[in-house]
């Protein structure tokens, strides 16, 4: 290493001539310093676990200890799906491990495109296009759909790919109150008549696991001459007939403008896509950002993608099970005393909630010992002053695993207090 990389490394080295700059990262200095003082108590940090063998859907050993897993969101539990696995070797064989290109210039494979095609038979709609990550499927429509004179109007509960791609965008921001459908209509009324205006619901909101009023909210938003988009990254397998989502669930299909989602969820493995029937809707591939100057999904990715939907199309006791497993964990849980992000289990998320950070850690600690993997969750990415454990309950959850589940979870709350 020579002086000048050593030199380059030296925080003091990026400081003003005289001596009034600021190192950058000294923003998260709170962050950090409370980060550390949880990690000085002794718990693991909850933040950076390995898994080390991923065993099932719903088992891995994590610090060397086999582990239930309900902190993933493998809803219908694809990812060790046989014929799955089958087609994305088989692609791996034939295509070789990457398209190095952007969909607009070489990375579009036979495999890309009859992904597509599969989303478009899954949603019954003329159009679909696939993003590497369902975070970009996000900011790329965001960003483009809606310009410097147009509005876009989001519940303040929205994911953060959402607003990032509203921030990315040109168009100006509203936020209405979550799932309240009179703060809506009233943002909605106060915009001028001929703006141009995109509504932007989420089927399932991932932190408490509700569900959006979409019957109702999207009536209110074509009253006032608005498009509609529609997140279904936590609803697609999971609601609905077909599973397609809450949208389908709720009767909305014919009045949505787009459905964004994710492959990182119920379809088991990465990327994400918008689906759509608008006739203008292929323009997209030449002008979203995200879409054009990233590269195209590995072929053996698209593959198992494809192979997936078109098996969750005729997934219907997988969805049964899903609900039975859900409605049995809620029950479970409210009956111990633990208090419930909803009174009723209303998707595959139940969120438990917590007084405050120190007992949330505290809790997460105790299940991981016991042998149970869950999400804890804190602001921001909660609303202010939430606290909680987020169980993300899987179709391949079998009764056994959900009665220890609900065990472990008595056997913790005992333990430290959180119940009687």
């Amino acid at each position: 290493m020579t002086d000048a990389t050593i030199d380059s490394l030296d925080p003091a080295a990026h400081a003003a001539p005289d001596g009034s700059g600021q190192d950058l990262f000294s923003k998260f200095d709170a962050l950090i310093a409370e980060r550390q003082a949880l990690l000085d108590t002794g718990v693991k940090d909850p933040f950076g676990l390995v898994m080390e063998t991923v065993l099932s859907p719903t088992r891995a050993i994590i610090q060397g200890k086999e582990t239930i897993l309900l902190g993933t969101y493998n809803y219908m539990g694809m990812t060790f799906d046989p014929d799955v696995i089958a087609a994305g070797k088989k692609a791996l064989d034939e295509y070789g491990s990457g398209t190095t290109g952007s969909r607009v210039l070489n990375g579009t494979y036979q495999g890309h495109a009859e992904c597509e095609q599969a989303l478009k038979d899954f949603y019954g709609t003329k159009h679909a296009m696939v993003f590497s990550t369902g975070y970009q499927a996000n900011l790329g429509l965001m960003s483009t759909i809606a310009g410097k004179k147009d509005y876009i109007i989001l519940d303040a509960d929205s994911h953060a790919s959402i607003y990032d791609g509203c921030f990315l965008g040109d168009a100006q921001l509203v936020r209405f109150r979550h799932n309240s459908l009179e703060d809506l209509e009233k943002k909605l009324g106060r915009l001028p008549p001929e703006a141009g205006k995109l509504v932007v619901l989420e089927g399932v909101y991932s932190m408490l696991g509700d569900i959006a009023p979409l019957k109702e909210m999207v009536a209110v938003a074509k009253k006032y001459g608005a498009m509609i988009v529609v997140d279904e990254a936590h609803g697609m397998g999971f609601f609905g007939e077909n599973g397609r989502g809450v949208f389908e669930e709720a009767g909305v299909e014919a009045d949505v403008d787009f459905v964004v989602g994710t492959f990182s969820k119920s379809v088991g493995t990465v990327g994400g896509f918008v689906v759509s029937n608008h006739p203008k809707f292929e323009v997209l591939r030449l002008v979203c950002r995200p879409y054009v100057f990233t590269a195209s999904l590995p072929p053996s990715v698209v593959a198992t993608a494809a192979t997936s939907i078109r098996k969750l199309m005729h997934a219907g006791d997988k969805r049964a099970h899903l609900w039975k497993n859900s409605k049995r964990l809620h029950k479970g849980l409210t009956d111990l005393g633990f208090k419930l992000a909803t009174d009723e289990p209303q998707s595959a998320i139940i969120a438990v909630l917590l007084p405050d950070q120190q007992t949330t850690v505290v809790m997460w600690q105790a299940l991981l010992d016991s042998g149970l993997y869950v999400n804890m969750a804190r602001p921001p990415a909660t609303p202010a002053g939430t606290y909680l454990l987020r169980c993300s309950l899987c179709a391949e959850h079998s009764d056994e695993e959900v009665g220890q589940i609900i065990a472990m979870f008595e056997a913790a709350g005992r333990a430290i207090g959180v119940i009687a």
